[in-house]
């Protein structure tokens, strides 16, 4: 069924933008890491620009999700977001999720777009003549973010698209189309233009990728996907027949790794498509402008494939390098550096494993598990589960979990997404690993004292399913809540509370509304414990106050003799308190 069109741009219009363009990359996915030969030959393109997109996606998301919740509650206006609020949380979604090179452009793609459709100014950026000023935007300042830009990649096939909006003259579905048009010429044209594209015999991945995306606004404002040019059609064909060169161009990469990696130098291009620094390195960066000027010259002399992108005091910072360690510790003098992520090109993966090495074994069983701070990250860690770290306001997405799953590296595993609002997340990601051949079982659990229960009876030597029911069951029977504040006034199950308020819910509803933390976190263990308990699991977040853990545990101590109690630093966790009850 066709696309219901949309006739400007609002904030309807970026919502539907980001599910087809998550749709489109998803159909396009493994085509597009079938053809990543550049800049390195990691086969994870299309992985990455769907990871991103999912995350502006699911920001956009929360933000009709808020407006809808809060409609009428007085929690937030009534009716739906503005163009200004849609468009925002699609760029700052697609900043903290972007992945890989072309992810972090796409990042930044997304974010030039919106500072043209959210400047204020007599004449809103909203028509077909606004989108051509975001196109145009949009290359440009992705180009920037670049510091060696390199024609025959996605930055050539954005400037294209620009061009040919910035020449088409209508309404959004007629500027669309050209964009989409001229992306397509230009992707055609990436192997002439790259070497390392007309030996593989494809065309440029995150290029294919921006085609996509582009697809899809066309979509958006026409209500019709538009058919596939001459080169798409003949990328995706490339896809398949020219899998076997662009795996030997990956094993003459590696090869070339091993015999002239000591005389390669710091900060040597990778633009013939051989050779490089060893390790990705991207962090978020909380930073001043001036602070990111000086980061961007160290690790431009520390690597290549150098991309910052972002702004307002918050940044992605993208690069290759040899010295991964270097590359973090620089973040640090410029700022807060944290959702570090560094990977080995080649380690144990199967686009860049060469026939040299083995495949590494797969465990039996493992655990994936979402933990809400660093501090339970570290126990579940240490009690043998893999961990996604879900930081406030920031859960992670599908595709997150599916990684963590492969990560494991196991033939079965047991996921636990230990929050209510993730459990269709962990489905589709659930559902997403069995289709590669894990036996995946998802428990509901909803928060990560349920987790914590879950994997203390968890026994990898039993049967699967005995090892699920047992997990199941001691996650079914811990009660769970939390000590929290108030963002901002809202109707409850306990009455209305204001900003600032401190809440506890038990078991995800409010139950007690006050305004001293310690105070509110008695109240809640007592009407925990009035239903029988045997053992109560504390986990204090960073901002929990001093002597929590002491007062509760000697409530405990005093009015329920037969009770245990166990108590975890959780770190930045989101709630003060949390609090489990077996």
């Amino acid at each position: 069924m066709a696309q219901v069109p949309q006739t400007f741009f609002d904030a309807l219009a970026v919502r539907t933008w980001c599910g087809l363009a998550l749709t489109a990359l998803g159909r396009a996915r493994e085509e597009i890491d079938a053809i990543n030969v550049y800049p390195v030959a990691d086969g994870d393109t299309g992985t990455n620009l769907y990871l991103t997109v999912e995350s502006a996606a699911t920001a956009v998301e929360a933000v009709f999700a808020g407006y809808e919740a809060g409609s009428g509650a007085g929690s937030v206006p009534a009716g739906k977001p503005s163009l200004a609020d849609a468009a925002r949380a699609m760029a700052h979604g697609a900043l903290i999720g972007a992945r890989g090179n072309s992810g972090t452009i796409l990042a930044q793609l997304l974010r030039g777009m919106a500072q043209v459709l959210t400047a204020e100014g007599e004449t809103p950026h909203t028509d077909g003549n606004g989108l051509g000023l975001a196109l145009r935007h949009a290359a440009d300042s992705a180009r920037q973010a670049v510091a060696h830009p390199v024609e025959g990649t996605v930055l050539s096939v954005a400037s294209a698209a620009a061009d040919a909006a910035e020449g088409a003259e209508g309404d959004c579905g007629t500027v669309a189309r050209a964009a989409y048009r001229g992306a397509c010429v230009a992707l055609a044209a990436t192997p002439g233009q790259l070497a390392v594209l007309e030996h593989a015999g494809v065309v440029d991945a995150g290029g294919r990728g921006l085609v996509a995306v582009l697809a899809a606004l066309v979509e958006t404002f026409t209500g019709e996907l538009p058919e596939l040019s001459a080169a798409v059609s003949a990328a995706a064909a490339a896809a398949a027949a020219a899998h076997g060169r662009v795996e030997a161009a990956r094993a003459a990469d590696r090869a070339d790794d091993v015999s002239d990696g000591e005389d390669r130098q710091d900060g040597e291009s990778r633009e013939d498509g051989e050779g490089g620094p060893a390790f990705e390195v991207i962090y978020l960066l909380e930073a001043e402008d001036r602070a990111v000027a000086r980061l961007r010259q160290r690790l431009d002399a520390l690597g290549d494939s150098l991309v910052v992108v972002g702004g307002d005091g918050l940044w992605n910072v993208h690069v290759h390098v040899d010295d991964a360690g270097a590359a973090v510790e620089a973040g640090v003098e410029a700022g807060r550096p944290y959702r570090i992520r560094i990977t080995h090109f080649g380690a144990d993966d199967a686009h860049t494993r060469g026939g040299e090495r083995p495949p590494r074994e797969r465990v039996q069983r493992a655990v994936v598990a979402v933990v809400p701070g660093e501090g339970l990250a570290g126990l579940y860690t240490e009690a043998g589960a893999t961990t996604v770290l879900a930081r406030p306001g920031e859960p992670p997405a599908s595709g997150e979990l599916v990684e963590a799953v492969r990560r494991a590296h196991a033939r079965e595993v047991v996921l636990l997404p230990n929050d209510a609002d993730l459990r269709h997340t962990a489905a589709a990601a659930a559902e997403q690993a069995r289709t590669e051949g894990i036996r995946v079982a998802l428990i509901p659990t909803r928060s990560a004292v349920q987790g914590i229960a879950a994997l203390a009876v968890h026994e990898p030597d039993r049967r699967f399913d005995e090892d699920v029911v047992s997990m199941t069951s001691a996650a079914g029977a811990t009660r769970y809540a939390e000590v929290t504040v108030a963002e901002r006034q809202s109707w409850t199950m306990a009455g209305i509370c204001q900003a600032g308020d401190v809440l506890g819910l038990i078991d995800g509803d409010v139950a007690v509304i006050g305004s001293d933390v310690t105070a509110a976190a008695e109240t809640v263990l007592n009407r925990m414990l009035a239903a029988g308990g045997e053992l109560v699991t504390l986990v204090l977040g960073d901002e929990a106050p001093e002597g929590v853990a002491e007062r509760l545990e000697a409530r405990v101590r005093e009015a329920y003799l037969a009770v245990d109690t166990v108590v975890y630093r959780g770190g930045r966790q989101g709630a003060l308190v949390l609090i489990g009850v077996e």
